[in-house]
């Protein structure tokens, strides 16, 4: 962990946490990764919600509302990591009442890992989820996905947006040429650095913040999702890290999805991937 404060709990944040203390049921609580914000998630929590979970979607620090604002300032999004944003998620997670559930896609799938593995979670699922050490392979699709920040050493301290043509590789690549600009309008936003270079070299430094406590008895039953086409993440990736996690005395399992990208929780396929990760958490949860 890193020696200095942890990002306030935004407004909007507290508001959903004390809601989800006042409602009841089991809350839920979405993580999104890199290049993305909280409103990717906006058609997740509305189907959580209808099957009787409480939503939250909070942000990495500093994220802004909307797209618009984000495209308009990037610079907020630099000098994140991923000990920082674990460490507010946890700010926030604690200031329930209850356990979650955790689902978090690309790095949000290595944060609710991470998470899980802290003992904050009561079932976590994590789809096209980033690489933690320990986790070896490192497919030339990845490596391509990630060279927009990894292609130059001061994007460490950057923030970095992704072009059309590099969107449509990394996250778009099974979708029309229609819908890939429809997404990279609608959700695209710059990213954090930082990230990206912990994880690509997790194995080389002990002292990484992209690691997971993959043995924590409290790390409650965990689903690894991963889209069968997935450029940024592919199958090699994650179920490295499912062999990983599956030495957990918890419920592990892992599920390709056919025919999906990275994008496969935005894209016009997204309840299909939404309806598994419900169905394990109603599986292990009452709402």
């Amino acid at each position: 962990m890193k020696d200095k404060e942890h990002a306030p709990i935004t407004e909007h944040e507290a508001k959903q946490v004390d809601r989800a203390n006042t409602v009841g049921s089991t809350p839920v609580v979405f993580v999104h990764g890199l290049w993305l914000l909280p409103s990717s998630w906006d058609r997740w929590a509305e189907l959580f919600e209808k099957n009787g979970y409480t939503a939250l979607t909070p942000g990495w620090p500093d994220d802004p509302d909307t797209v618009a604002q984000a495209k308009a300032h990037p610079e907020v999004f630099a000098n994140k990591s991923v000990g920082d944003v674990a460490d507010h998620f946890e700010d926030v997670i604690r200031g329930l009442k209850k356990k979650p559930a955790i689902i978090g896609h690309s790095f949000g799938g290595l944060l609710a890992q991470i998470l899980a593995g802290r003992g904050l979670a009561k079932v976590s699922v994590a789809i096209d989820p980033a690489p933690f050490r320990g986790v070896l392979p490192l497919p030339i699709s990845s490596l391509r996905s990630a060279s927009p920040v990894l292609k130059n050493p001061q994007n460490y301290h950057r923030a970095v947006p992704l072009t059309y043509e590099q969107f449509r590789y990394s996250f778009a690549n099974v979708v029309s040429e229609e819908e890939a600009k429809e997404l990279y309008a609608a959700y695209s936003v710059p990213t954090s650095g930082e990230p990206l270079f912990e994880a690509a070299f997790a194995n080389l430094n002990p002292w990484t913040e992209a690691k997971v406590d993959t043995k924590n008895p409290k790390r409650g039953p965990l689903l690894i999702l991963d889209g069968e086409k997935d450029h940024v993440v592919p199958w090699a990736i994650a179920h490295a890290s499912y062999r990983r996690q599956r030495r957990n005395e918890g419920v592990t399992e892992i599920m390709k999805v056919p025919g999906r990208g990275h994008a496969l929780t935005i894209d016009h396929g997204w309840q299909e991937v939404a309806d598994i990760a419900l169905a394990f958490v109603q599986k292990y949860t009452k709402a």
